[in-house]
């Protein structure tokens, strides 16, 4: 009895199959990827922060964030307030992983109180808001070399430091780009957080900052922009002119995220179900 011959695909079919796995590479890398916590800029939320910081935490963890990012108002906490927060937050599992600061907190007679603020609220990034008003590329130089200060002060606690940039940090001053001052001035562990929005509003890219200075966006403000002037940052996550699926992309591959924190200036809607709003649809893009 003549035994069948076993198929075998042609090599048009093998190259076929070959492009379909090819195809499909994206999508499987981006479902190999690891977990990056959804979080929420607070600020956000500020009235409500400011009226009960504790009731706050609470409502944006019952809307489903994972992680939030408290704003400079925490260095107003006593050691006290900023654990009844923890306390808090641990109740509703939601945490808090980075503050925002004003100056002020990176100066050297103030780090052990920014330390010990940030201990109780158990936040491990501390990123430096703003550097106030810098019109030269030497201005630019020391505001690196503070970053590099900190960081080093920061580094026993397990903490990191580092900066978040608005618009003015992308146009040149002397010449040069002040975000691209601090890519090249500061250490790589002084965290380059990137707001997506800022960054648009001005012409900048942010996929190119992204590649050009990888493993330093290690949380990034995920704001959208619209170039239409009535609505401008006030434009839901997902409905400006942010490519939010190539931002995350790369932010994933090549940036070195850890930590996502929606931010929204304002609104048509109250601020709850702005940001209510802006998670779900940050859910569906990334989906």
């Amino acid at each position: 009895m003549r035994q069948t011959e076993p198929d075998i695909p042609s090599r048009r079919a093998f190259l076929a199959l070959g492009a379909s796995a090819a195809a499909g590479l994206p999508r499987m890398l981006r479902a190999a990827r690891k977990h990056v916590p959804i979080g929420l800029e607070l600020y956000s939320v500020r009235d409500h922060v400011k009226k009960d910081v504790n009731d706050a935490v609470r409502q944006v963890a019952k809307i489903g964030y994972e992680v939030v990012e408290n704003y400079s108002i925490y260095f107003d906490y006593t050691p006290e307030q900023a654990r009844l927060l923890r306390k808090t937050m641990d109740e509703v599992k939601i945490r808090c992983v980075s503050t925002h600061n004003s100056d002020k907190a990176l100066l050297p007679e103030n780090l052990s109180r920014t330390v010990e603020l940030n201990q109780a609220l158990g936040s491990k990034h501390v990123i430096l808001a703003s550097a106030g008003r810098v019109t030269t590329a030497k201005g630019w130089h020391e505001v690196a070399e503070k970053l590099n200060q900190a960081s080093e002060r920061f580094k026993p606690h397990g903490m990191r430091t580092g900066f978040h940039n608005h618009g003015e940090e992308f146009k040149p001053v002397d010449g040069k780009i002040p975000m691209d001052i601090l890519g090249q001035d500061t250490s790589k562990d002084v965290i380059l957080q990137l707001d997506v929005g800022a960054a648009l509003s001005v012409g900048a890219d942010p996929i190119a900052f992204m590649k050009k200075y990888p493993g330093r966006t290690a949380s990034m403000h995920v704001k959208d922009w619209s170039p239409d002037p009535s609505k401008g940052f006030e434009v839901l996550l997902g409905e400006g002119a942010a490519k939010w699926k190539e931002i995350f992309d790369v932010a994933e591959s090549v940036g070195g995220i850890e930590y996502y924190f929606i931010e929204q200036e304002g609104s048509a809607y109250p601020p709850m179900e702005t940001v209510e709003r802006c998670l779900k649809a940050m859910r569906r893009i990334r989906a």
